[in-house]
């Protein structure tokens, strides 16, 4: 019964610390997109009925050429920020990998 009880209590812990950490990774995504991608465009091109980003992956590949384009020399950790806030909040892709 106490090995089941410290499991389950690990098991919770682990999803809290999860959830905490990607909230993070979220809210820095939320920073340096409005920092940095609002330079070149404002938010209608995420809203568009004819949106050229059909998936999570061309999602995260569009972060890293507009990354590239803006010579912004973003550490992988910071596309990928990036990226999980502009799915969080606009394209809501299932995350594919």
């Amino acid at each position: 019964m106490k090995e089941i009880l410290r499991l389950f209590l690990c098991y919770t812990i682990s999803i809290l610390f999860f959830t905490s950490t990607q909230a993070t990774e979220v809210e820095n995504g939320k920073i340096l997109h409005n920092e940095n991608c609002l330079r070149c465009h404002d938010v209608s091109k995420y809203t568009r009925k004819n949106r050229i980003i059909k998936n999570f992956q061309q999602l995260h590949e569009r972060v890293k050429q507009c990354e590239i384009m803006a010579e912004l020399i973003w550490f992988d950790e910071e596309i990928e920020n990036v990226t999980a806030y502009l799915n969080l909040e606009f394209y809501k892709f299932d995350i594919e990998k």
